[in-house]
């Protein structure tokens, strides 16, 4: 079963079985993501075997919430992760906000006309 933030062990690096276990995502699909988001980049061993920091499977555990819970596609991941990355986190909340001040003006114009 996937651990949380919390569950992640207190190690210095991590290997890509011990994330796997931890994320619940295969290690072929982390190896592919490695490829598609330029923010998941373990470091390598002399060996050549990856080596994962914590930040590295904190966000493992974002893109996999993003594709999986969230339903985003890979681009829609990508997307959103570089708007957090400046500071931009997507969200609609203003978007909603404006119309729901909008709605309430409207609203409050037609109680004003009727009353």
């Amino acid at each position: 079963m996937p651990q949380t933030k919390t569950d992640i062990p207190d190690k210095r690096y991590l290997k890509i079985g011990e994330v796997s276990a931890i994320t619940g995502v295969e290690p072929y699909i982390l190896r592919y993501w490695e490829t598609e988001f330029r923010e998941v980049k373990p470091i390598r061993a002399r060996s050549g075997q990856r080596l994962y920091r914590r930040k590295d499977v904190e966000l493992i555990l974002k893109i996999k919430e993003l594709l999986y819970k969230h339903k985003y596609t890979i681009a829609g991941a990508k997307k959103h992760l570089r708007s957090v990355e400046r500071g931009k986190e997507p969200s609609s909340k203003s978007t909603k906000t404006v119309t729901l001040q909008e709605i309430k003006s409207e609203l409050m114009e037609i109680r004003r006309l009727l009353s």
